[in-house]
């Protein structure tokens, strides 16, 4: 028996997910808010089945068939590493309940919803019942994942495997300090201008302009559409229909186009993933039951730093893009040039809202929130405690307290969505994606294609290198494929202190 039989069953599989994942993004973009209750149960019964089609006999019996016929092919050929990350996700749902993942499920549509309108209205009571249920079921799944030392460790490991709260805590450690020294060096700049930053930018401009640089950077819009929504987001169904979001913000323009540049970084990554893997293992999370071509969400979020940040943030792209943003915004920019936007783009300011955070002063957001998290899911952190825990934090890290629970505690959907774990993931892609884009960057083609606009070498540089692997190896071996080193800070921190020091 060769792969065939076991690709058949696990293309079931995906579809399902992906039919999953349309629901889910009708959910956040357009669905109209009566139909909240009907959805989750909706997104819940394809979970079931995608769940009860992995877990079947004739997966079971196909997987057998397919290991026998690859087992004479090297470990890490893409035939050995699917039928492994099918067994291992065989194994794994076997200690999970099914109601479990049913209620998780149907919890999360009603959970988002509520914590919408808690944000609105900037309430967290509204949304408190919700995520205190929410992080019962995540301890319970954490308990029937399994875990050594921290009951994190289990949630931290479906969104970065490998990692661990003690690994977390460490690479935090290093940052910390790091973050405020060169933090401190660029707080004595001169204040740029900003007084053109709240000026009326239309929406539908911001829209027009986050497609012409969705476009620019290689975004194939016949394979992808960008819509609006509460908070941005990138979801996959399959290479073929890979669909972006924006946020609008028709008084603050820079928000709306830096999330569209990070989101097109995500797209990117799964409309590249190799066509051979379409539907099979490599190109599934067969434990977090999601399709999405992405090795790990560190590993994706590297991709949307990378756009966002060392492309979007640099002065090469401005001084060739400036124009076309100042066109596409007239007459709001028209007393503007490049030099002043990239410095009020790249100003270092503390804020409270993670989104909308400068380089520097994000990784700070993203540590308050793990912290939190894994003294939820530990049990020393009572849900009504967390406005308070937040507002302490906030002002230890950034010296500000937030004024309401919109800007405070409420601002992410991360916990609405159950995806307790996930966070520092951020952290970590920002890590590796200054280390993928040091290595690239010395490429003389990608690198005269950057100062020139032609994002097409590092495109080229990022597929061979990251995109096209899909699932197959770790986020580990792709950097150490790609730059010769496993997760390393150094980079990081080196691009910071150029920039901002």
């Amino acid at each position: 028996m060769s792969l065939d039989a076991l690709r058949r069953e696990i293309g079931a599989v995906n579809d399902l997910l992906c039919a999953a994942s349309v629901l889910t993004w009708d959910s956040r973009t357009m669905m109209p808010p009566g139909g909240v209750e009907t959805r989750g149960r909706q997104i819940a019964t394809l979970m079931d089945a995608a769940r009860e089609r992995l877990l079947a006999s004739a997966t079971r019996r196909a997987l057998d068939g397919a290991e026998a016929a690859t087992q004479h092919l090297p470990a890490d050929s893409a035939e050995r590493r699917e039928t492994a990350a099918v067994r291992e996700a065989i194994a794994f749902h076997e200690r999970i309940p099914a109601d479990l993942i049913r209620a998780k499920a149907e919890l999360r549509s009603r959970a988002n919803a509520a914590w919408s309108e808690a944000r609105r209205l900037s309430d967290f009571s509204i949304f408190a019942p919700h995520l205190a249920g929410t992080v019962d079921l995540q301890r319970t799944y954490a308990q029937a994942i399994g875990y050594a030392d921290h009951p994190y460790d289990a949630l931290l490991a479906l969104y970065e495997p490998g990692e661990t709260t003690k690994s977390v805590r460490a690479l935090f450690e290093v940052l910390r300090p790091a973050l405020r020294e060169v933090r401190a060096a660029a707080s004595a700049k001169p204040e740029p201008r900003l007084d053109f930053m709240r000026r009326a930018f239309p929406a539908e401009a911001q829209r027009r302009f986050g497609e012409a640089v969705a476009a620019r950077f290689g975004y194939d819009l016949n394979r992808g559409r960008l819509d609006f929504t509460v908070h941005p987001f990138e979801v996959s169904f399959t290479r073929h229909d890979v669909r972006i979001t924006m946020r609008r913000a028709e008084t603050f323009e820079p928000p709306a186009i830096f999330g569209a540049m990070h989101e097109v970084g995500h797209g990117l990554y799964e409309q590249n993933v190799n066509e051979a893997y379409t539907r099979n293992a490599l190109a599934t999370d067969l434990k977090g039951l999601y399709g999405v071509g992405g090795t790990s969400f560190g590993a994706h979020e590297s991709q949307s730093r990378l756009y966002e940040n060392h492309v979007g943030r640099s002065r090469a792209f401005w001084e060739r893009e400036f124009p076309a943003l100042r066109e596409a915004f007239a007459p709001s920019l028209d007393d503007v040039d490049a030099d002043a936007f990239l410095a009020a783009v790249t100003r270092v300011s503390s804020g409270f809202i993670r989104t909308d955070a400068d380089e520097l002063t994000y990784d700070l957001h993203i540590m308050l929130r793990v912290e939190i998290e894994a003294d939820l899911i530990a049990g020393r952190l009572a849900v009504a405690d967390i406005p308070e825990a937040w507002n302490a934090a906030m002002e230890r890290d950034l010296g500000l307290t937030p004024p309401d629970d919109a800007r405070g505690c409420l601002q992410d959907i991360h916990w609405s969505s159950g995806m307790f774990g996930s966070f520092c993931t951020y952290t970590i892609g920002n890590v590796m994606a200054a280390q993928l884009f040091a290595v690239a960057s010395t490429e003389a083609p990608v690198a005269a294609g950057l100062e020139a606009g032609d994002y097409a070498p590092l495109g080229a540089w990022l597929r061979e290198r990251v995109w096209r692997h899909g699932r197959r190896f770790t986020r580990d071996e792709i950097l150490e494929r790609a730059t010769g080193r496993a997760l390393e800070v150094g980079p990081y921190l080196d691009h910071l202190r150029r920039r901002y020091a």
